[in-house]
């Protein structure tokens, strides 16, 4: 058995921009990248064709949406330069898309114990639907949670999005247990749940509070 948690709006409380697009669009103007007129519409549009179930990283649609009208994300004003300390290089339109998400988090209530409950229990993971690069291990590290799992991954580095099933196949893969026998605490029915359509068992905070969970965990029987 292994357990794996969500992220946001289950072990965090994470503010978001009231527009996103114009929060873009203004560390964007920062970094010196031209921002076309017509920037709501093309964020607001997909740009690039993918499977169902497959995540496209943020700062991708971001670069083709602005490609699409003409402006060019690799001139030389808008080079590769780092991002931070221990993070690495990025390229400008990944350090606008950090920077317009990374907002106040909260650690919420009960996050730490549900935790610990979990790891008496079996493995424990972190699967989390996120299209914004490092912005998992950023928020992780702010409400210093990092180091407390076994595995993290984000679906911007798995490639697929709960509820695909391969998103929960990849945990379970991770954290060396068949999917059958993952365990997913999550506050969303529609992405969360679904580990229920693999087999797996769900806990959503629709049902059972955070601070329940160590309870409910310790009625978990896998077959």
């Amino acid at each position: 058995m292994a357990i794996t948690f969500d992220l946001f709006g289950t072990l965090v409380s994470a503010s978001r921009p009231d527009d996103p697009a114009e929060a873009l669009a203004e560390e964007l103007r920062t970094r010196d990248v031209s921002v076309p007129e017509n920037w709501e519409e093309l964020y607001a549009t997909p740009q690039v064709d993918i499977e169902p179930g497959r995540e496209l990283s943020l700062p991708d649609h971001v670069r083709a949406a602005l490609e699409e009208s003409g402006v060019d994300t690799d001139s030389p004003g808008q080079s590769r330069r780092p991002d931070g300390p221990g993070s690495g290089e990025a390229d400008v339109v990944t350090e606008a898309v950090r920077a317009a998400f990374d907002r106040r988090v909260n650690r919420r209530d009960g996050a730490g114990t549900a935790i610990e409950a979990a790891s008496r229990r079996g493995r424990v993971g972190l699967l989390s639907n996120c299209s914004v690069p490092g912005l998992v291990d950023r928020t992780l590290e702010r409400v210093a949670l990092d180091g407390r799992f076994d595995a993290v991954l984000a679906s911007v580095d798995v490639g697929y999005r709960k509820p695909d099933r391969r998103a929960f196949q990849a945990a379970a893969d991770r954290l060396g247990v068949d999917v059958t026998d993952l365990v997913h605490v999550g506050d969303n029915p529609e992405t969360d749940g679904g580990i229920e359509d693999v087999g797996g068992i769900a806990i959503l905070l629709e049902n059972v509070s955070l601070s329940a969970v160590p309870d409910r965990l310790s009625e978990v029987r896998i077959q």
